[in-house]
């Protein structure tokens, strides 16, 4: 294994989340690397003279961005100042204390909501910009897309090397269960556990079902992250992240009932939001270079069943209602 990060400082901003915490499971099998971080309470991104104290005393000679305010389509929609505020608050403070203290690599984490709503299949970097967003993540996508232009700002103007990743639809360890905030994934899981052991007749299921998601699982994303940082890209530039195929939401309500044994009949609720009809990313640029994800979605769900099942025992064992 390279030994790139021996001797290096790497900050994980947001080491707690569920991407942060797959960087430093990653980090920690790289020989010799200091992993940085600091949780909320200890620095609080948000507040611009912490941060810039905390970079001037540590030095950190790599940051990757993995921190953010995130949450599914009703809280994105139903909380569109603190989505937008609250990112861009912690993403220009990382940036601009990184840019003060000559960090040598910053690695900003967005999200494939950046892409236009009607974007073409599959989703080209260069597809940014090119129409409108999805109403109902707009808030959260604006702050994203204004970090992926200071990377490339920061790179033409003081030749940073800053760079960004866009990750597809993410899962895995950590992951977020709370049925007003979770995203697709996790809500299933936790929907169809309690549905199979309260024995209901039925699962409902939010929209029609037809729209089209890719979904990766976040030690492929860190995987990734550190591929491009041991390439050592060029500074500015973006990187699409998944695996390059998708599932319709029918499909993966079907493929998480059958790992969970839930035989019950599944609902969908066609008064409820679809989102975006489609969102599956070109990986030439990335797949080009010679990097591929490693696990296949039915495993990564049933290792993620599992982590939920060990690790949210309150959730489990509890009304998802």
């Amino acid at each position: 294994m390279s030994d790139y990060f021996s001797d290096k400082k790497v900050f994980v901003a947001g080491h707690r989340g569920m991407v942060g915490s797959a960087l430093v499971r990653a980090l920690q099998k790289r020989h010799g690397v200091k992993i940085l971080t600091r949780t909320r309470q200890e620095l609080d991104l948000r507040n611009r003279s912490a941060v810039f104290h905390f970079f001037h005393e540590s030095r950190p000679d790599i940051v990757i961005d993995a921190a953010a305010k995130v949450g599914g389509i009703k809280a994105n929609f139903d909380y569109p100042v603190e989505f937008l505020i609250e990112n861009l608050d912690i993403q220009n403070n990382l940036f601009l204390a990184a840019a003060e203290t000559g960090v040598s690599q910053f690695l900003f984490l967005g999200s494939s909501c950046i892409y236009p709503k009607f974007a073409p299949q599959p989703i080209r970097e260069d597809s940014l910009l090119t129409s409108s967003l999805e109403p109902t993540n707009e808030a959260y996508a604006l702050a994203k897309i204004c970090g992926v232009r200071l990377c490339s700002y920061y790179a033409r103007q003081y030749g940073k090397n800053f760079f960004s990743a866009m990750p597809t639809n993410l899962y895995g360890p950590n992951d977020n269960y709370d049925l007003q905030t979770s995203h697709v994934l996790p809500a299933l899981i936790r929907k169809a556990h309690h549905a199979k052991y309260s024995n209901s007749p039925s699962l409902v299921v939010w929209g029609t079902g037809t729209p089209r998601r890719e979904f990766l699982h976040t030690d492929d994303l860190a995987d990734a992250c550190l591929f491009l940082l041991e390439k050592q890209v060029p500074a500015g530039e973006m990187f699409n992240v998944g695996c390059g195929q998708d599932v319709t939401i029918r499909e993966l309500a079907e493929l998480v009932c059958k790992i969970l044994g839930f035989k019950g009949e599944i609902i969908f609720d066609p008064s409820k939001p679809d989102g975006t009809p489609r969102k599956l990313l070109d990986m030439s640029k990335l797949f080009s270079m010679g990097w591929k994800p490693k696990i296949p979605l039915e495993d990564g769900i049933r290792s993620a069943y599992a982590w939920f099942l060990e690790n949210r025992k309150d959730l489990a064992e509890s009304s998802p209602v």
